[in-house]
């Protein structure tokens, strides 16, 4: 796949950048590189290899789901200017 002026130019109008007439060309140079080396890979064969999501192997941290109430009712309400029963007070705006 290759990049000609007009798209470059769209692309820049898409990324919201500013891009002079002297810096369309080189530009177009650069992407057209980007693409070269995606098509590349593209060309690799991964049958067998299983997806990764780091280099080094790791299992991710798991915590046990349990649902609690945290046990640090008193503290959320602590500087709360009106508290009752570990509730918020508020005033009533509707009658």
């Amino acid at each position: 796949m290759s990049v000609d002026e007009k798209t470059v130019r769209r692309i820049a109008h898409l990324a919201r950048i500013a891009v002079t007439d002297e810096e369309v060309g080189p530009l177009q140079g650069e992407l057209n590189a980007i693409l070269a080396f995606v098509e590349q890979l593209g060309a690799v064969d991964v049958t067998g290899v299983e997806p990764m999501t780091s280099v080094t192997p790791m299992r991710m941290k798991k915590r046990e789901d349990v649902v609690n109430d945290g046990g640090r009712a008193s503290d959320v309400v602590a500087n709360a200017p009106d508290t009752e029963d570990n509730y918020f007070l508020v005033p009533k705006v509707v009658e």
